[in-house]
């Protein structure tokens, strides 16, 4: 076959998602999974009584919440593989790959994050503040109600680069290493994260393991997002001379990375607050509870339209160049495991 394997299937997996995106007729494995961790968070808080059995008991629904998830993806490629393996189209690809890839692009976002971006950036073209908002609330956490036009704006950018990561980057990074098990467990971990990982009464202890697993996942993924973000940047700086700087970039990621409490989103924030010359972060409400975060970014021109814009081509670019380097990943770990 001249093109196979998991370098096939991730350039594939990729391209299915960047063209088409998740059809709504499918049930969705993420949501599967989330459905999974809810039943299983309500068995599972009838056994303890103290933090340390939250701790233990969180733990546990996650170990079994990826074990599971790992063990079902691994027999849907077994199957696959045993069917379809010896069935080539035009002996350039085969059919097991084809199907794999398909399965894969259920794990990247990048199609999806960008129209979601798209329609708060339409509804603010209309001068409709209400229905962005309402369509922000769609992919961000925070409260929207209260924001001005700027900080809809800022909320996207910063939705933007930081889902960039863990919704582009971080699952073909785990593909490259370990196939589409490897990549729908991390899935299932990001899952786990966004669902307990909250710093309130509820999950600071039973949330605790999800909350550490994902950030030791996100370690690598979120550095390659804010370089691709950087080399990005590079690309398309000519589009909008003097205002895109890959070097301002690279310095505003050296110096407000760390200001995040994730170890791992501020990195690519601060590489998109860079890129562009604003200002990102600052005080942030969830729940009506104001939590004060710092600021990203020198901040020298006003976020404007554009501004969303340039985000979405510069994610755009960062996933196709994330994509190259992890099919370049996934090559060299084949050629090392020959050897």
């Amino acid at each position: 076959m001249i093109f196979s394997g998991v370098p096939a299937q991730l350039v594939l997996a990729f391209l299915v998602d960047s063209l088409i995106g998740d059809p709504r007729w499918i049930p969705h494995p993420i949501r599967c999974i989330g459905e999974f961790i809810s039943w299983l968070e309500g068995r599972a808080r009838r056994f303890y009584h103290n933090p340390v059995a939250e701790k233990v008991s969180g733990g546990v629904v996650v170990a079994v919440v990826i074990g599971i998830t790992y063990l079902i993806t691994y027999l849907f490629t077994e199957a696959v593989s045993s069917v379809f393996r010896d069935i080539s189209i035009l002996n350039i690809i085969s059919l097991n790959d084809i199907v794999i890839a398909l399965a894969g692009s259920l794990t990247i976002a990048l199609r999806g994050l960008r129209e979601s971006a798209g329609d708060v950036l339409s509804e603010l073209k209309r001068s409709d503040l209400d229905s962005a908002k309402e369509q922000l609330g769609h992919i961000v956490g925070r409260d929207t109600q209260g924001l001005n036009e700027e900080g809809v704006l800022r909320a996207t950018i910063e939705t933007l680069s930081e889902n960039v990561s863990d919704g582009v980057i971080a699952p073909m990074f785990y593909f490259a290493i370990g196939g589409l098990p490897l990549a729908m467990t991390y899935k299932a971990i990001n899952t786990l994260d966004s669902m307990l990982g909250y710093r309130n009464e509820r999950y600071i202890n039973f949330g605790y393991v999800a909350a550490r697993l994902d950030d030791i996942a996100n370690y690598i993924p979120a550095r390659l997002t804010a370089w691709a973000i950087i080399f990005s940047a590079a690309v398309l700086s000519p589009v909008r001379s003097g205002k895109v700087s890959p070097l301002r970039a690279v310095r505003v990621m050296l110096r407000d990375g760390r200001k995040h409490s994730s170890p791992n989103a501020g990195l690519p924030e601060a590489a998109m607050a860079g890129a562009l010359g604003i200002q990102l972060g600052g005080p942030i409400s969830y729940g009506g509870v104001v939590s004060e975060k710092p600021f990203i970014g020198e901040g020298e021109w006003e976020i404007e339209l554009e501004d969303v814009a340039m985000a979405g081509r510069i994610i755009e670019a960062a996933g196709g160049i994330g994509m190259i380097l992890c099919v370049m990943l996934s090559i060299a770990i084949h050629r090392i495991l020959i050897i």
